[in-house]
Parts: C-alpha cells; sequence; structure tokens
C-alpha cells in the first residue's frame, strides 16, 4: 500500500521542480543515444549465454514490454529506449525521488514521469508501459524492470555481457583490441559495458560472467605496497 499523500511542503517543493523541468528540463541530463550504451544488467554468474529468469515481479513486467515492442516490430527502438531511461534515472536524483517516494501522490507522480518522457523524446509504446506501471503502483521498482528487460534482451540473443570498468574512458582502438583479446579468449559474442571508474588510477577491469581479470593500476600498486612490507 502507498503511504499518505505528501504533506503540503513535500507537494508544493516538488511541483516547482516540475514546473521548471517542464520549462527548462532543469536537473535532468540530457538524453543519450546509442545502442552500446545499454545498462548494465546484474546477476549473470557464467561465461555461457544464459536463459532468462521470469521469476519476478521486474521480470513478468520485462517480458510484457519486450514482447509487446516485438509484435510492433519496435523491439530494437524499445530497447534502446529502455536503456536511455535507465541512464536517465541513474543520473538524475530528482527523477529517482518521484518513482521511489511512496509520500507523493500516486496521479501527481504518474503525470510528472510521463511530462518528462514526453519532453525527452521516448517513443509511446515506453511512454505507454510506463503509464500502465504507475497506475500498477509500480514506479519504485521501474529502474529494476528496464535492468530485467536489458537482461532478457541479452539472453535472446545468446550474448554474453563482459562488463568493463576503466579509469578513462575507452578508445575506439582500444575498445577494438579488446574484443579481438575476448575473441581469443572464446568468447566469440560479447556484449560491452563499459563504465568510467576514475579510482582505478589506469589500466581496466573486465568481469566476464563469475570470471574476473583485474589489470588495474590501483591493484597493481596494491600488491606493490603488501610485496615491499612483506620484504622489510
Amino acid at each position: 500500500m502507498l503511504e499518505a499523500a505528501p504533506t503540503g511542503a513535500i507537494k508544493s517543493g516538488f511541483i516547482v521542480w516540475w514546473s521548471g523541468l517542464h520549462r527548462c528540463q532543469c536537473g535532468m541530463p540530457a538524453r543519450t543515444e546509442g545502442k552500446n550504451q545499454r545498462v548494465v544488467a546484474s546477476g549473470v554468474t557464467t561465461a555461457q549465454p544464459v536463459a532468462f529468469a521470469a521469476n519476478g515481479l521486474e521480470g513478468r513486467y520485462a517480458i510484457a514490454l519486450y514482447d509487446l515492442a516485438a509484435e510492433q516490430r519496435q523491439l530494437d527502438t524499445v530497447l534502446d529506449e529502455g536503456g536511455a531511461l535507465a541512464r536517465l534515472i541513474d543520473e538524475s536524483a530528482p527523477l529517482r525521488t518521484v518513482l521511489e517516494d511512496r509520500r507523493l501522490d500516486i496521479l501527481v507522480s504518474r503525470k510528472a514521469v510521463l511530462a518528462v518522457l514526453e519532453a525527452q523524446g521516448f517513443g509511446q509504446i515506453l511512454r505507454n508501459f510506463v503509464g500502465v506501471v504507475a497506475d500498477n503502483r509500480r514506479l519504485p521498482v521501474l529502474r529494476r524492470i528496464l535492468a530485467a528487460l536489458d537482461a532478457l534482451a541479452v539472453a535472446r540473443r545468446g550474448e554474453v555481457v563482459a562488463e568493463v570498468s576503466s579509469a578513462v574512458a575507452l578508445t575506439a582502438e582500444q575498445r577494438t583490441q579488446l574484443q579481438a583479446r575476448l575473441a581469443e579468449a572464446g568468447y566469440s559474442r560479447i556484449n560491452i559495458r563499459e563504465r568510467v571508474d576514475s579510482s582505478l588510477l589506469g589500466g581496466l577491469v573486465v568481469r566476464v560472467g563469475a570470471k574476473l581479470y583485474d589489470a588495474s593500476l590501483k591493484t597493481r600498486l596494491f600488491r606493490l605496497h603488501y610485496a615491499m612490507k612483506g620484504a622489510a
């Protein structure tokens, strides 16, 4: 059950934010495009292509959206938009508040989220789907539904996900070299997901299923530190 409608202060502050967003999209990151930027799906525990587990609420919603998009011959578009919306949620604290704060009236939250999607240029299929999610009072789990959608797409393509963390963004040449090395290791259908982590200092960390390849400068310095302590 949802909690009671928000207090006047909460509701007033939210409406001020939403009004400003509707006019100038203040506080919202620009929507980014690109099939290679889809959300990283968690739960991959094997280096082989995995069968998608439809257990749970998120899986059922993901399958419904996937099948509808395929039926309408809009699957690639909806998958790209699902990834873009996931990034939008990750990057916008105000949007996460609208989705997750149960003190907000559900009708207000629904109207605000759909206004954001329309302003950002999302298509009708995804907007209608989010409307249904809102009507069913499931906006707090929308982000997890989008992750499940991505995991479903990866599984049905028979791909393996390689999660790559690097100190700086990879260049096109580095990306090509990484794909070649992974192919040599036996990963022919690889889907690379990139993330920048400046704490690594240099190098990169690659996770493929349960296997972790850590070639970061941070780890090398850590090992050197303990080797020097042991030699002292």
